[in-house]
């Protein structure tokens, strides 16, 4: 009888440390309208992956992340476009700007959008951007988005089934001239 006890004991134990591994590992996370589309659709569930910024990584551009909504409220989820330091503009025809040069973004379908003026990105800042311009309210509306408020990187779409595979993290690629290389904060 003391055998049983210990050693349901025992697996009640790993059960919960295996639920609070998890727990702080990962994160499901609904998609709630058509902003991250053609990519992530309204109704997706998305697996959150906490652990990527963990010690001292950072989010890197191109990734999507879901964040605490810098006003409160929901989460959101956006996709990365400027890093702390830079300065980003998005023009009237809706092209991106990092630091004076353009960046390729083929992951989005419909680049217009409301302009924003150029601006540098505060230290442990993100400026970030849904993949559907036209509905996407983000950093052109709300501002950075703080290193703190940031919760996970999207990592597998679990639901529903049939969409069922890796969140589109995407690089951004751009060319940089040699004298923007120079950090804007020292």
């Amino acid at each position: 009888m003391k055998r049983l006890v210990l050693e349901t004991l025992e697996v009640l134990l790993i059960a919960l440390a295996i639920f609070f591994a998890i727990h702080f590992m990962l994160q499901n996370f609904r998609i709630e309208g058509s902003s991250m589309e053609p990519n992530l659709l309204d109704g997706q569930y998305v697996l959150v992956l906490k652990t990527p910024y963990w010690f001292g990584n950072n989010p890197s551009r191109g990734e999507i992340i879901v964040a605490h909504h810098p006003t409160g409220g929901e989460d959101v989820i956006k996709r990365v476009i400027g890093l702390p330091g830079e300065t980003v503009e998005v023009k009237r025809d809706g092209s991106v700007y990092i630091d004076g040069q353009k960046i390729e973004e083929p992951y989005i379908s419909s680049p217009p959008g409301m302009p924003h003026p150029a601006e540098v990105v505060p230290p442990d800042n993100y400026f970030v951007m849904g993949d559907h311009r036209d509905v996407s309210a983000d950093s052109r509306v709300w501002g950075t988005v703080p290193r703190n408020d940031v919760v996970g990187r999207a990592w597998i779409v679990i639901w529903p089934m049939h969409d069922w595979g890796f969140a589109p993290n995407r690089a951004i690629e751009f060319e940089i001239p040699t004298s923007a290389l120079q950090p804007a904060y020292p």
